[in-house]
């Protein structure tokens, strides 16, 4: 069985080196030792090479964790990078995309059948019209203003999410600016799951924040 199949997205990080003011490796330590399931490693600044060599420092801090086989590593837009990391043995499960980066079938001939393909959609047409066989899970958002998705079309209300999670053929994460206090509600969408950047990554205490917001999570699906 390949992570694909073990693809889960409950709790999933979005985190790059404009995001933390520590290591971005400590950030995920503490996210994956809490229960976060899902990473992304994303950013706007980052070369290609300093790309790679975060994905190297994430991946061993996720194999050292014993969750190499569950946690997946993913990469926002940058497939080349996918591709180059995968070059140099680091395990890599994927890439996200948004509407204007890579197409999904490109991705996938590349990357094949056994990695894992988000693909960013907030609108049912959008969600109604992709080709599910190319991707895993649709990411949609913003839930609230943020500082760190600039390019979202709109905020979203949990009873639009709700109608979302209604019409998709795929699980969805839904991310922006999600706090703590927004938890309960989101779950109630019965969205796959949630992703957060600075509620984790600019946390005084990363680890305590992960462990509060998947101590939430699975509190309300209770």
């Amino acid at each position: 069985m390949s992570i694909r199949d073990r693809l889960d997205i409950s709790a999933y990080l979005v985190i790059g080196q404009e995001n933390c003011t520590r290591p971005v490796e400590e950030v995920v330590r503490a996210a994956v030792s809490e229960g976060f399931t899902c990473v992304q490693i994303r950013s706007k600044v980052a070369t290609a090479r300093e790309m790679i060599s975060t994905l190297e420092k994430s991946a061993a801090v996720i194999r050292e964790l014993g969750k190499s086989d569950s946690v997946a590593l993913l990469v926002d837009d940058r497939l080349d990078v996918v591709l180059a990391a995968r070059e140099f043995g680091i395990k890599v499960d994927g890439v996200h995309v948004g509407q204007s980066d890579i197409p999904v079938e490109v991705c996938r001939k590349f990357l094949g059948a056994d990695s894992i393909i988000g693909l960013s959609a907030n609108t049912e047409e959008i969600i109604t019209a992709a080709d599910v066989s190319q991707i895993d899970y649709f990411g949609v958002g913003a839930l609230h203003a943020t500082s760190t998705k600039t390019d979202a079309e709109k905020t979203l209300s949990f009873a639009e999410i709700a109608e979302l999670v209604k019409v998709s053929a795929r699980p969805i994460v839904v991310g922006g600016g999600v706090k703590l206090k927004d938890i309960p509600a989101l779950a109630a969408t019965k969205v796959g799951g949630f992703f957060v950047v600075s509620a984790v990554a600019g946390a005084d205490n990363p680890k305590l924040a992960a462990r509060e917001l998947v101590t939430a999570w699975h509190d309300s699906l209770r």
